[in-house]
């Protein structure tokens, strides 16, 4: 398929672009949920509104009250989000958590819920300090009807705020998920703020018993919907660091036309010239590969796994490289939290190591090819 957006999908980005810049810009969502030390970090009523727009319901098929559209559709929702730094839990309830369900009972409990607003899902995969889900320690016994798990994880983005979380755990079968509901006994959540304001968690689960009815999937088929999820996870974020990366050197560029030095405007520096020309063709790969990533995921391409691993690898790198640019090229005022760019340096830090950093998916590709 060709690289560039349909004449629907760029109905859509433009949709999409003119509702974050509104109701999700910076000043309205991130920094007043920050400022005002908000437990969930993000707006409810925003995550209604995007209900109302219909975000949420992209994934979701027309006969379970979707739109039924793709994962192309729903990276042209989350490079928006990046660009306005809007805080909200799109990715993880409305893409990772909507893909892991396709196909599976668990649906029908959930996704209205999602497609109305009012639900909140979280990803519980990683319990060391990077993200490893093939070292998934956490076990899951039977008991009774259903399964008691026990053990620890960290790093569970939205997890003080969700009514429903997807628990990564081994049984004896092999590895299985659970959606488990947030007044289960037993589970104890710590909430933790991240390097950018949101907010994450740690979460406990003491002999959380859970039935049957919470397996997603088959029991010991865990990895076959955690591939799927997690595919979904790092394309989508993948795309929301390509929205980071590409406002950050939109703000970076329009201060270079404006900053005088030496009585000259520092853009007619060639050095920094150079610099920017590098940052825009970094980009402009990262969000082809993205976009490359979204339709073979659209596609159901057996490559997809593959070219999911270079767009969050690339993805990553280049939103790296348009923050680092964009602090520096500010000077001094980079630092400081009266400019934006600070911020975006902070999200993409954290966004960076959702789902793997670049190291990790440069590994994993050697790996698919055999080295």
């Amino acid at each position: 398929m060709p690289l560039y957006l349909t004449d629907d999908q760029a109905m859509l980005r433009d949709t999409a672009r003119s509702f974050m810049a509104g109701e999700g810009a910076i000043a309205k969502q991130l920094r007043h949920w920050r400022d005002t030390n908000l437990e969930d970090g993000f707006g409810r009523d925003l995550w209604k509104q995007f209900a109302e727009m219909g975000f949420t319901g992209i994934l979701i098929g027309e006969a379970d009250g979707g739109l039924g559209l793709g994962h192309v559709e729903a990276g042209i929702v989350l490079e928006e989000i990046g660009r306005n730094l809007t805080p909200s839990p799109f990715l993880t309830s409305a893409v990772a958590f909507v893909e892991a369900l396709k196909g599976t009972a668990l649906r029908e409990r959930w996704y209205p819920g999602v497609l109305s607003g009012d639900t909140v899902a979280a990803l519980a995969i990683d319990e060391g300090a990077k993200h490893r889900p093939e070292a998934i320690a956490m076990r899951a016994e039977r008991s009774g009807n259903g399964f008691s798990l026990s053990g620890a994880k960290q790093f569970v983005v939205h997890g003080v705020s969700a009514d429903v979380t997807l628990v990564a755990a081994n049984t004896d079968e092999g590895l299985t998920l659970f959606a488990v509901a947030k007044d289960a006994g037993g589970l104890d959540v710590e909430g933790v703020r991240l390097a950018d304001s949101s907010i994450g968690a740690r979460m406990t689960f003491d002999s959380v018993e859970v039935d049957a009815d919470a397996v997603v999937g088959e029991v010991g088929g865990g990895e076959a919907v955690l591939s799927r999820m997690l595919n979904a996870g790092r394309a989508g974020a993948a795309a929301e660091l390509v929205g980071i990366g590409v406002a950050s050197m939109d703000m970076t560029v329009g201060y270079l036309k404006q900053r005088k030095q030496f009585g000259r405007l520092i853009g007619e520096f060639q050095a920094l010239q150079f610099r920017a020309a590098h940052l825009y063709s970094e980009l402009e790969i990262a969000r082809a590969a993205t976009l490359k990533a979204q339709q073979l995921l659209d596609e159901g391409n057996p490559d997809a796994e593959a070219m999911v691993s270079v767009a969050k690898a690339k993805a990553g790198r280049a939103s790296q490289l348009a923050v680092q640019e964009g602090v520096q090229m500010h000077g001094g005022i980079g630092m400081t939290d009266e400019y934006d760019i600070g911020l975006y340096m902070k999200r993409d830090r954290v966004l960076n190591e959702l789902f793997g950093d670049p190291a990790y998916h440069a590994d994993k590709l050697a790996r698919i090819h055999g080295y």
